[in-house]
C-alpha cells in the first residue's frame, strides 16, 4: 500500500509504502515467530497513516519482541527492562508532535514494567503500546510469564504454574486506558487495523498481540489461536460499554475475543497540562536559563 505525503513548500511528494518502514538490520526472530506478523503490520499501518519515519519514535524494553526498533525505520530507542514506557512518556512530553509507540512483550510489559503499564494507562499519555503476547519469557530460553495459563509446564514450572494469569485487556481498562484492543499475528489485515486506530486516537493506547513462540509455547501457537479467535466487529460490540468488554476480554476458551474492546474520548495528559498544552513542544522551546546558570548546573552533576 502506498500513500501519497504532503511535505513542506516546495519539496517533492512522497510515496510511502511499508517498505520504506523497513529497518536497517534484518529480524533474527525464530523462524514462524509471530512477531514478524506485528512488524508487518506495524510497517503497513504507519505507511496507511501516511507518517515519515523522522515523525516517529520507536521505544522498547528487553526481549525478543523489544528488539523490534532495530528492524523498523524509524527514532528507536532500546531501553532497560520494563521501562519502555516510562521513557516513552518522557518522549512525548519533551516532543508531543512525536507519534510515539513502544513495543515490547508480556514479561517485559505486565510483569517488570506492570507498574508503569498501570500509571501510563491512568495519565492517559497520548502514546501506543503494542504489546507481543506470547504466554512464554522467550529470550531466557522458556520460563512462565505474567500471562501464562495456570497449570502451563515450562522450564521454571516442571509441575505446572499455579499462578493466575494477569489479564491485560481488563487491567488496562480498569486503569484508564482509552483505547484497548486486542490482535492475533496471523491476521495482518486486522491487526493493522487496530494498530491504525491506536496510533490515531487522543490517549493511551493499547494493542496486546496475540503473537505465538513457536520455539518455547507449545500449548498456545499459531492454531491454537486459529481455530478460537472471533472478532468483536463480527458480533457488533459497543466500544463505549466497559462492562461487557471486559466480560469479552474473560473470555478464555472454544471462543478467545480480538478486536476493539473499548474506546473513549478523555482529554490527554498533555492537554490537562497547562505547559505542555501552549508554546508547542518544550524541545523547541528557548531553555529560559543563561549560559552562566546551565553551565553551574551542568558542573554541579559532573
Amino acid at each position: 500500500m502506498a500513500t501519497t505525503v504532503g511535505v513542506a513548500e516546495g519539496e517533492p511528494i512522497v510515496q510511502l509504502t511499508a517498505k520504506d518502514f523497513k529497518g536497517p538490520v534484518n529480524p533474527d526472530w525464530c523462524a514462524g515467530c509471530g512477531d514478524f506478523g506485528v512488524l508487518n503490520s506495524l510497517q503497513r499501518a504507519c505507511a496507511e497513516l501516511g507518517l515519515r519515519p523522522h515523525e516517529i519514535l520507536t521505544v522498547s524494553g528487553i526481549g525478543c519482541s523489544s528488539n523490534l526498533p532495530g528492524y523498523f525505520n524509524s527514532n528507536g530507542m532500546h531501553t532497560l527492562h520494563g521501562r519502555a514506557l516510562a521513557f516513552a512518556t518522557g518522549a512525548k512530553m519533551g516532543n508531543h508532535e512525536l507519534t510515539v509507540i513502544a513495543t515490547g512483550g508480556d514479561g517485559d510489559g505486565y510483569g517488570i514494567g506492570g507498574n508503569h503499564f498501570v500509571h501510563t494507562a491512568r495519565r492517559n499519555v497520548d502514546l501506543t503500546y503494542v504489546v507481543m503476547n506470547n504466554q512464554i519469557y522467550g529470550l531466557t530460553t522458556g520460563q512462565i510469564s505474567p500471562t501464562s495459563s495456570i497449570g502451563m509446564r515450562t522450564k521454571s514450572t516442571p509441575f505446572g504454574s499455579v499462578e493466575m494469569p494477569v489479564n491485560p485487556i481488563t487491567s488496562a481498562i480498569m486503569n484508564g486506558a482509552t483505547y484497548v484492543a486486542r490482535g492475533f499475528s496471523g491476521d495482518i489485515r486486522h491487526l493493522t487495523k487496530l494498530i491504525v486506530d491506536g496510533i490515531q486516537h487522543k490517549g493511551f493506547a493499547l494493542v496486546d498481540v496475540f503473537s505465538p513462540c513457536v520455539t518455547f509455547n507449545h500449548d498456545n501457537d499459531n492454531n491454537f489461536f486459529k481455530n478460537r479467535v472471533k472478532k468483536l466487529e463480527d458480533l457488533d460490540h459497543d466500544p463505549s460499554d466497559w462492562k461487557t468488554a471486559c466480560e469479552k476480554a474473560m473470555a478464555w476458551g472454544d471462543t478467545i475475543y480480538t478486536g476493539l474492546f473499548f474506546k473513549e474520548e478523555i482529554p490527554t495528559l498533555g492537554k490537562r497540562e497547562p505547559v505542555l498544552d501552549a508554546g508547542g513542544p518544550l524541545a523547541f522551546r528557548p531553555l529560559g536559563l543563561s549560559q552562566e546558570q546551565g553551565d553551574k548546573i551542568i558542573q554541579a552533576m559532573l
